[in-house]
């Protein structure tokens, strides 16, 4: 569905929010109710009368005239999506407190950059420093959280600082990334999976277009958890997102979306070998602040020692509470960074004159 087709729908009093740059995700219930997420508020209910069932079954109507589609007792799943939009429906036969929409904004932008991160305390500089030095020396990276804190933008965010002569691949069931419309001068490949063209599929295609970056959207099957596998174990540098509460559970959640009998032990092993780097990014309402706060909580280094033992070193790891990890990275990930060239301070943290190797301290 394209975006000319989208400009003739009428969405009507749902216009005020999706003209709201601040506003993520669009959700209606239960016969009326109605929940925006926003950037700086997370969660929230906003009472609007005229935004009812009616409504909401003719922009659905709307939506499957356009698509060629049939939306009823018989198709009670309408999904949608634009460039920019993305909607999913659930006819009133299936969800029987009435129609339920959830309508998601993925607008082709980054809204992450270096001041906004530093001044949001998303993260500290010199951590932030560390990631870009992970990605310039080709890091295999793997971005973990829960639903809406944020791992896409952040992923968004570390492949902008990719090298501009770097050719990229996306790899999305749903467009999300948008990187080939926020960067039209680079090399980069937008490929969508589908019922004909699975992740397995194109990820061979992928392949034979000799990217330098590979960008999975979200591991959430055992076919991508296999497209991870192979594009890092074929030379491949990917970036790539996983829902999961702790980064030094990646590649556990990895394998238990795997839906076949491999050895536990030899596929954790792999994915300490070739994933150097898992970060934990979480969204939550902050007191000290009195807002939404999107923060990284969890750094992991992923290495397997000279005893061929898959290894986890915390870089860094902050609790709700205020309970702070830090160390410095092993040698391991600064020889691989060096094969890029790329070299890493003695000290990450010394900008900050903090004590760090295996410090915990309170705030």
């Amino acid at each position: 569905m394209n975006d000319a087709i989208f400009s003739q729908l009428d969405f009507g009093p749902l216009e005020e929010f999706l003209r709201d740059e601040n506003i993520t995700d669009i959700s209606y219930s239960n016969g009326g109710q109605v929940w925006l997420k926003s950037l700086n508020q997370g969660v929230y209910q906003v009472e609007r009368p005229e935004i009812n069932n009616a409504l909401l079954e003719k922009l659905a109507f709307q939506c499957a005239n356009v698509m060629g589609k049939t939306f009823n007792m018989a198709h009670p799943f309408l999904d949608a999506e634009s460039a920019e939009l993305r909607l999913n429906f659930i006819h009133d036969s299936i969800a029987t407190n009435g129609i339920a929409c959830v309508i998601r904004k993925t607008p082709a932008k980054i809204r992450l950059n270096r001041d906004k991160l530093l001044d949001e305390k998303y993260i500290s500089a010199n951590l932030l420093d560390f990631l870009l030095k992970c990605v310039e020396g080709h890091a295999n990276i793997i971005v973990s959280g829960e639903t809406g804190s944020g791992k896409t933008e952040l992923v968004k965010y570390l492949a902008s600082h990719t090298k501009e002569n770097e050719k990229i691949i996306t790899i999305e069931d749903t467009l999300e990334l948008h990187l080939d419309r926020i960067f039209p001068h680079r090399d980069i490949v937008a490929m969508k999976t589908n019922n004909i063209a699975s992740y397995s599929e194109v990820l061979v295609t992928c392949m034979r277009q000799n990217p330098i970056w590979i960008l999975l959207s979200e591991v959430r099957s055992a076919e991508a958890v296999m497209a991870v596998r192979n594009s890092i174990s074929s030379g491949h540098h990917i970036l790539s997102t996983i829902h999961s509460d702790k980064a030094s559970l990646i590649p556990m959640r990895m394998f238990a979306l795997i839906e076949s009998n491999i050895d536990v032990e030899q596929f954790v092993t792999t994915i300490h070998r070739y994933v150097q780097i898992g970060i934990y990014v979480k969204g939550y309402m902050s007191k000290e602040l009195g807002r939404f706060q999107r923060e990284i909580m969890e750094i992991c280094e992923f290495y397997v020692d000279d005893n061929n033992k898959p290894q986890v070193n915390t870089i860094f790891k902050k609790t709700l509470t205020g309970e702070l990890t830090m160390n410095n990275p092993t040698k391991y990930l600064r020889d691989y960074l060096g094969i890029s060239g790329v070299t890493l301070p003695d000290d990450i943290y010394a900008a900050n004159d903090q004590k760090v190797e295996n410090v915990v301290e309170t705030l």
